[in-house]
C-alpha cells in the first residue's frame, strides 16, 4: 500500500459540526457553525471551540465570555451549513432558518431548542493561535432532549441522527460498532 506525502495540514476528520449560540452584552443573539471543537477535560468538564477573529460572533464571546454548543442532527444539517456560510452581520440567521432559542440556565447565551444536547459554556482561557482564537471553556450546564431518552433514562444519541463534517461534506453518523471496553470484555 503506497502513501502520498502532503504538506502539513489539518487532516483530523471527521469532526463534529456544531451550532454555537452567543449573545452580546445587550442580549442580541447570534448563531454560527463551528467544526473545530472538542473535549478538553472531564473533571472539570471542559471543551474548546476555535473561532476566526473576523467572525461576527467572535466579538460577542470576547464581550461576555460565554457561549452554548448545540449538537447537530440530520434535521439541522441545512441550518448548520447556512449558519456557517452566512454572517449575522448581514442577516438574522435564526429567523432565516426558523430556529427557536430558549434562555440558558447559567449563561446569557441562548440554547437552540431544536438541538438534542446543549452545553452551556463559560470561557476560562483564550489562546491566540494565528488564524483562529481557541476558547477553552468550562461546561456549566448540560441540557438533553427527553425525546432521545430510553426507558431507563439513558440518552440515546443515535436516535437524534447526529452529523459530522469532513472535507467540505456533512455526513450522517452510522450505527454503533461497540461500547467502551468491548475489545477486552470477557465473552459469555
Amino acid at each position: 500500500m503506497g502513501k502520498q506525502s502532503w504538506k502539513p495540514g489539518n487532516m483530523l476528520y471527521p469532526v463534529p459540526a456544531v451550532l454555537v449560540t452567543v449573545a452580546d452584552r445587550a442580549g442580541k443573539p447570534n448563531i454560527f457553525t463551528v467544526a473545530w471543537t472538542g473535549t478538553v477535560c472531564s473533571d472539570p468538564p471542559m471543551v474548546s471551540i476555535s473561532v476566526r477573529p473576523e467572525r461576527y460572533s467572535h466579538q460577542m464571546i470576547e464581550e461576555t465570555g460565554e457561549f452554548v454548543i448545540n449538537l447537530t442532527t440530520r434535521k439541522l444539517a441545512y441550518a448548520t451549513d447556512y449558519c456557517g456560510v452566512r454572517s449575522g452581520r448581514d442577516t438574522d440567521k435564526i429567523k432565516d432558518m426558523h430556529l427557536n432559542l430558549v434562555s440558558g440556565q447559567e449563561v446569557g447565551a441562548p440554547l437552540l431548542a431544536e438541538s438534542p444536547v446543549n452545553l452551556e459554556c463559560r470561557v476560562t482561557d483564550t489562546l491566540r493561535l494565528g488564524t483562529h482564537d481557541m476558547y477553552l471553556a468550562q461546561v456549566v450546564a448540560v441540557h438533553a432532549d427527553e425525546a432521545f431518552m430510553d426507558s431507563s433514562g439513558r440518552f440515546v444519541f443515535d436516535k437524534a441522527e447526529p452529523i459530522a463534517y469532513s472535507h467540505g461534506g456533512y455526513y450522517l453518523l452510522g450505527k454503533k460498532l461497540g461500547t467502551f471496553g468491548y475489545s477486552v470484555k470477557r465473552k459469555k
